[in-house]
């Protein structure tokens, strides 16, 4: 993504605004077919190759998948940046053709911070995992509510949605199972990650579907984007705290629930997790600590294609 000319899409239910910079031009057409094409003959005309927004939600996915069609380089910024790149030039007024040139000079000064779209098939598998984790709350929340109630018709009643939750929960991890095994290269780093100690299917599925960056990073890339980095926070003499924040929820979820499997059942990260706490360490920084661990191992074996040793020292840069 190295074009001169960089174009900003903020995507609304009803219209799609363009900004371009740094020519400072924009327009907005309708989010519809004939506007998405619109938007391919003037951003051709005005020789734009670079093409950024801030998310692929629902109204954006048609026009990036008619940009990535027509090749142009089509990339995503996380919308924090883009909040604090606003800051940053000091302005507070917020509009649709302010942030769509906002985006656009954003994507012209920080090419480093683009990331580009992930294809079809993995937005399909992160858009069933994301309905996967929607069932399993639901089926929590009513397992919850069918203990809060003594009527035997609303029992039923809870019983009966927590049956119908549960049947389609299945059909939709029969759909990811079986999208992940017509995918060889999926199913080779789903063999990879299943070989590691605290990873289940469940965690495998998560890294594959909404770590697609996992094996392609540096270690401390890929545990900042986790939300696993240590941010220190110091100032002059003060010595602060370091802290977690930030990344993809559900992924840091799935890993400290590998990091505490892995922190009670394998001898050598329960080793290290006791270490830990013996040196005065709270129970919960040393099962991130044991996560971030996992999910280094995890990237530098998928990089390499190697399944998981007992016998290699978690702690061995994999060779």
């Amino acid at each position: 993504m190295t074009a001169a000319l960089a174009a900003g899409i903020d995507a609304g239910k009803r219209y799609l605004d363009i900004g371009i910079e740094p020519s400072r031009k924009h327009f907005r057409v309708a989010n519809a077919t004939a506007g998405i094409e619109t938007v391919v003959t003037c951003l051709r005309g005005s020789g734009v190759r670079k093409v950024v927004l801030e998310a692929i939600g629902p109204f954006a996915q048609a026009a990036v998948k008619r940009l990535v069609a027509e090749g142009f380089e089509v990339g995503l910024i996380n919308p924090r940046r883009i909040k604090a790149f606003r800051e940053a030039e000091g302005r507070r007024a917020k509009t649709d053709k302010l942030d769509a040139r906002l985006i656009a000079r954003f994507a012209v000064q920080m090419t480093d911070e683009l990331r580009p779209v992930p294809g079809e098939s993995q937005q399909a598998l992160k858009a069933l995992a994301t309905r996967r984790r929607q069932l399993v709350e639901m089926i929590a929340m009513e397992k919850t509510r069918l203990k809060q109630v003594l009527e035997p018709w609303l029992c039923e009643s809870h019983r009966t949605a927590i049956a119908a939750l549960s049947v389609e929960r299945e059909r939709i991890e029969a759909d990811i199972k079986g999208r992940l095994a017509a995918d060889q290269p999926a199913q080779r780093k789903m063999e990879i990650l299943i070989s590691l100690p605290g990873f289940g299917p469940t965690v495998a599925t998560t890294l594959i579907t909404d770590l697609p960056e996992l094996g392609t990073l540096d270690r401390r890339a890929i545990a900042s984007l986790a939300g696993l980095a240590p941010h220190p926070s110091q100032s002059g003499t003060s010595i602060g705290r370091n802290q977690i924040g930030g990344g993809r929820p559900c992924v840091r979820t799935a890993l400290y629930m590998a990091g505490l499997v892995a922190s009670r059942c394998h001898p050598r990260f329960r080793a290290e997790y006791k270490a830990m706490r013996a040196d005065g360490k709270p129970a919960k920084v040393a099962i991130i600590a044991v996560a971030r661990k996992l999910l280094v191992l995890a990237n530098a074996l998928v990089k390499h294609d190697t399944l998981y040793d007992p016998q290699h020292s978690p702690g061995q840069a994999i060779h």
